[in-house]
This record gives C-alpha cells, structure tokens and sequence, in this order.
C-alpha cells in the first residue's frame, strides 16, 4: 500500500528534496521567496508546493537572474500561489530580456576587453577608445561602456535614495549626462 506524501515538509525534507542547503532554505525565506508555518515547537514546516518554488529560484539563479527579480516575478502572482506551467512560461519569458541584455554585455566585454572600458585609468596612450580627460566619470563610477543600461538605472536608483530624493525622471539623475539613446548600449568608438 502506497502512502501519500505529506502536505508539509520539514526544512530537512525540504532541503533532501530540493537539494538545497537548509541555510539556503533560511536564507530565501529572509528574502520572501518562500515561506513557512511554525509548529507549536517553532519548527518550520514548508507545503509541499515549496518543492516548485525553489525548483524556480534554482533555475533562475543559475541562468543569472538576480534573487530581487524571482521575488518579484512571484509578487505577481496570485495569492502568493506556486508557479504552474503558464505561469513559468510568462515568467521566463520577462527573464529572456534580462538575459538577453546580459548576453549582450559579456558579448562587449569579450570583444572589447583588450581596449578602453572608460575606467578612467587615462594610462592608455594608444586606447582606440581613451577616455580623455574621464568625462565618463561624470556619468558615475566603473567601467561606464562596459555597463548595461539596467546596471545603471539600479545604480543610479541607488545613488538617489542614498541621497534620500527619488529622481524626477529614472533614466536622469543630475549626476551627468542623460544615458545614451540607443537602448543604453555602450557603443565602442562613442565619447572620443
């Protein structure tokens, strides 16, 4: 006779059968991914759909996607519910343009790597792409051509709220010159 699964699972279980580390269970339960119920003994128990939403996370943080993206892809889901096949299918395909973007970066960086990435170094005398004078330091700190244009709209979200003031619009922050106009991919012989 065959017993039925459990529809709660212990942190353990739930770890032996997502493969995941028990502290990686914690850990995505501190950033709202997934959550649990307490016993009366304050142990953790997981419903069963939790196998699923760490199958998601597991997924996405390989491919790259950002744990901050997951959470909200799952924000938008109804009743906090678990992904099913429709679900996933929109999902991953919002996560295709992040990916997309991200391909699109390390394709630059490896056709680029050798030249200028506008660190405003200024040691790079024969740098077909010489940051003169680092007038990319006025847009804000890093390699600024190597950067997507969703890095630097985090970033520059970031620099905003430091500073306790939301910009009026997200893509200028005052800082510097607005991003450029093509989509936010660095060109290579730009800024000379």
């Amino acid at each position: 006779m065959a017993s039925t699964p459990a529809a709660e699972l212990t942190v353990g279980q739930l770890a032996a059968r997502s493969g995941v580390a028990v502290s990686a269970l914690h850990f995505y339960e501190e950033k709202g991914l997934i959550s649990s119920r307490r016993t009366s003994g304050n142990q953790r128990r997981y419903p069963r759909e939790t196998l699923r939403r760490v199958a998601v996370i597991r997924v996405a943080q390989r491919v790259g996607i950002p744990l901050r993206m997951v959470r909200d892809a799952f924000a938008t889901l109804p009743d906090g519910r678990t992904p099913d096949r429709e679900d996933w299918a929109r999902l991953s395909a919002a996560w295709c343009d992040e990916l997309d973007t991200r391909i699109d970066q390390l394709t630059r960086l490896r056709n680029n790597l050798a030249d200028c990435i506008g660190c405003g170094c200024l040691s790079l005398d024969r740098c077909l792409l010489r940051n003169r004078d680092d007038r990319l330091g006025e847009q804000g700190s890093g390699p600024r051509r190597l950067l997507t244009r969703a890095v630097r709209e985090e970033a520059d979200r970031t620099r905003s709220t430091r500073r306790g003031a939301q910009p009026a619009n997200p893509l200028r922050t005052g800082d510097g010159p607005p991003p450029p106009e093509n989509g936010g991919v660095a060109t290579v012989m730009g800024d000379r």
